[in-house]
């Protein structure tokens, strides 16, 4: 206990409604729930000392217009709702966003049969202003960039999550929400009539729970009970990222990506201009030994253990050793990521990156070894859980949180 910690008390906390995690979906999740409701007793339960510690401050800040998820999915649908109301949420809000655009990169005839299918999903998805290229046209848009095709999503946005989720924190408290830091849930007690939360600064007694725990989303699951047969497990997977120097940042106007190959769990490498000027290359995907291993260094014997134990892990890395191989052999040795890049930036050279900041993704996995690919929201009993929320769940964070919002409200009768 830290100094500045009041003592822990016997007496719960009375609320209606606990939302666990404080980061972008959880607050969100809050706030559309005062919206509808501003009377609610809620409070938010939050194991780090910061809001958005984690995946919603460790992302490219890419605001989604919906161009690779397949159409009638969770992601496609909440997608494209999400992406009009953060776009309000930060103009109202004076968070800085802006729409450079992204340029999905065809490098050979192989590729092309995939982006034709990408342009299908995207244009069923209502993407703004898609359009298909050729090289005069890319090199237009990205004079440095080399490719023989591309589809050109103009109002793919960037801003910042993390300065979103602080203005969400904000949002919830002035809304009459609580949102407790340093405040980890360690176990949870059903009662007839209640939940009770523990936490190391007492109990926390509610008629409802949201969990929208991110990297600890199986862990929160398995103390309400949740241990259903389709139950996902979380795989921590570390991205690092490599940042252009001053000189090189104007090789790249926008967002520079690769077409996405379905045979396989991960994007690629890409380049993101970001909101602050920055451009970033990567990143790279490698399995994380802890679910907070931002460095390569950080192991936890307990995470590596239930990662390694996990059967369905096991059936991933059978079939994609060779794509894992590739991906720690990228993130060991610079050189191996630079050939990588230069693929798409052929100027790039190696002394022109600069090793930058890493991010941990929550991948969610199913028994048989497939990814959980989709937005996976469930519930039972008086509890809701977001059990999967990859990319682009930063952008699609406050329908997320109406539609959790709305289900709760019918669901527990608040």
């Amino acid at each position: 206990m830290r100094p500045s910690d009041p003592p822990a008390s016997s007496v719960p906390d009375r609320v209606d409604v606990a939302v666990i995690g404080a980061g972008i979906v959880g607050l969100a999740t809050a706030l559309q729930l005062l919206r509808r409701r501003p009377d609610l007793r809620l409070m938010v339960l939050e194991r780090e000392d910061v809001v958005g510690a984690h995946q919603s401050g460790h992302n490219s800040g890419v605001v989604h217009a919906g161009l690779y998820y397949a159409p009638g999915s969770q992601k496609a649908l909440l997608c494209r709702e999400g992406k009009g109301l953060i776009e309000r949420y930060c103009e109202e809000h004076g968070i800085p966003i802006a729409w450079p655009g992204k340029l999905v990169v065809a490098l050979d005839e192989g590729e092309l049969p995939r982006l034709a299918g990408l342009k299908e999903r995207g244009l069923a998805n209502g993407v703004e202003g898609l359009e298909e290229l050729g090289p005069a046209r890319i090199r237009e848009i990205e004079p440095h960039v080399r490719g023989i095709r591309a589809l050109w999503s103009p109002r793919t946005g960037i801003t910042d999550f993390a300065r979103v989720t602080r203005a969400l924190a904000d949002d919830v408290r002035a809304g009459g929400g609580a949102v407790e830091l340093s405040r980890p849930v360690t176990a949870i007690e059903r009662r007839p009539d209640a939940l009770v939360l523990r936490t190391p600064r007492g109990p926390v007694q509610a008629r409802t729970l949201i969990a929208c725990a991110g990297l600890w989303a199986d862990r929160v699951a398995a103390l309400t009970g949740d241990r259903t047969g389709d139950a996902p497990s979380i795989v921590p997977f570390r991205g690092d990222y490599y940042t252009l120097t001053p000189e090189a940042a104007p090789l790249v106007r926008g967002l520079v990506y690769p077409v996405p190959d379905p045979r396989f769990p991960f994007l690629g490498v890409h380049f993101t201009r970001r909101i602050d000027g920055q451009v970033w290359a990567g990143p790279n995907a490698v399995l994380a030994f802890r679910r907070t291993g931002y460095r390569r260094r950080d192991v936890s014997c307990r995470d590596l253990a239930q990662t390694l134990a996990n059967p369905g892990f096991r059936r991933l890395a059978r079939r994609f050793w060779r794509t894992g191989a590739a991906e720690m052999w990228r993130d060991w040795w610079k050189g191996a990521f630079v050939r990588e890049l230069q693929r798409y930036l052929p100027e790039l050279r190696g002394d022109q990156l600069v090793f930058g900041p890493s991010g941990v993704r929550a991948q969610a996995l199913a028994r048989d070894g497939t990814l959980v690919d989709d937005f996976d929201l469930a519930g039972a009993d008086r509890v809701l859980h977001v059990r999967n929320a990859p990319s682009p769940a930063a952008t699609s964070s406050l329908a997320i949180g109406a539609r959790l919002a709305a289900e709760a409200i019918d669901r527990f009768g608040l």
